[in-house]
């Protein structure tokens, strides 16, 4: 559920994948199916499902996935497991905006501000100031490497670019979101208002 927490805790986890939808059709099914904690490992473990290149990535990969899958509604999950393209990705939209913290103030404070102001490029300047307002919320960000902070924003940016706030990742244009009828209908009977006013960069 989207809360608005006055304490602040930013996660390093993002730099595990960005929205990685084919991923996350394969983990929605699995959640839906109910599987429990062996059949979800035999699944990553042996069956491979995920398809990856060695067990290590498929469970870190899968865990970032479920942990936002997990923090929305389950009545989003069917839209990520079934729904066209559009769809699914706005719903996993939705759930990773749920779930990072980081994400979610990114689009609040710096590109829904850019939209309101009608400046429709980000600079990749504004990242470092970014982490600098983060930081001054939590400090462990601080202890964050420069490596870290670098693989953050290319995540941050793929995430954007892939639910088309995003013209791209090179031009850094950023585009006036529309939120498909069926999220946005899943997210308010949800009572996720507030994570759709973010979603179209009102809250």
């Amino acid at each position: 559920m989207f809360e608005g927490a006055r304490v602040k805790k930013y996660q390093a986890d993002l730099s595990a994948g960005s929205l990685m939808l084919p991923e996350s059709r394969i983990v929605a099914r699995l959640l839906i199916a109910g599987v429990n904690d062996s059949e979800w490992g035999h699944a990553m473990r042996v069956d491979n499902v995920l398809q990856k290149g060695s067990p290590a990535t498929a469970i870190r990969q899968a865990r970032l996935i479920r942990l936002r899958l997990e923090s929305v509604s389950s009545s989003l999950w069917p839209l990520v497991a079934s729904g066209d393209k559009e769809v699914a990705t706005q719903a996993l939209f939705a759930a990773a905006l749920s779930h990072s913290v980081l994400l979610r103030d990114f689009v609040m404070d710096v590109v829904a501000d850019h939209v309101r102001r009608l400046e429709m490029t980000l600079a990749p300047r504004e990242w470092e100031q970014f982490l600098a307002d983060c930081e001054a919320r939590d400090p462990a960000v601080g202890t964050w490497s420069e490596s870290t902070r670098r693989k953050h924003l290319q995540v941050v940016l793929r995430i954007l670019a892939e639910a088309r706030y995003l013209e791209s990742t090179k031009t850094l244009r950023l585009i006036q979101p529309h939120t498909h009828p069926d999220v946005a209908s899943a997210l308010k009977d949800a009572g996720e208002q507030r994570l759709l006013a973010l979603m179209e960069l009102h809250a």
